[in-house]
């Protein structure tokens, strides 16, 4: 089994509950078993501003899925959970991004892992290191050091998960 980590997102409908309900559709699959979860964290938008708040979170999973499968995995499960792609950091009832995939390098068109943002966004690494607090780049630079650079984020822990 494969350790990857997922940062998940939702600022339409249920936030909440689109969340828990896009881990369960990734673990009913029987290819996924969640293995940790982060606290909720209340987020502005990122890109475009003029939208609802998001609700995000991190998760641990173990898969004997490839990457390539798994990111067809996530994107099924927010097409079964009403993610329609119209805008570019639009509103969506979810999204799922791989993050890590141990410590997996990939660069295609469709899929980079590590996923290129996420040590820019606050809203991806607080929950992140939360349960991964050792958490580094496949070159071994440590995602906690990024955190520093991106303090000024609007990111608020809500609730435990």
């Amino acid at each position: 089994m494969t350790r990857a980590y997922l940062g998940l997102g939702s600022n339409q409908g249920d936030r909440v509950a689109l969340l828990n309900a896009a881990l369960e559709r990734l673990e009913a699959s029987g290819r996924v078993r969640v293995t940790k979860r982060s606290s909720l964290y209340e987020t502005a938008p990122v890109g475009l501003t003029e939208q609802p708040r998001f609700v995000n979170l991190a998760a641990e999973v173990e898969t004997n899925l490839d990457p390539q499968d798994l990111l067809e995995l996530v994107l099924a499960a927010e097409r079964d959970l009403g993610r329609v792609r119209t805008k570019r950091w639009g509103p969506r009832t979810v999204d799922i991004d791989i993050l890590l995939y141990d410590d997996l390098q990939i660069d295609t068109p469709v899929l980079t892992i590590p996923h290129p943002e996420m040590i820019r966004r606050r809203f991806v690494l607080e929950p992140l290191l939360e349960i991964a607090p050792d958490a580094a780049l496949p070159d071994g630079r440590r995602l906690a050091s990024f955190l520093s650079e991106v303090r000024d984020q609007d990111v608020q822990k809500v609730s435990g998960a």
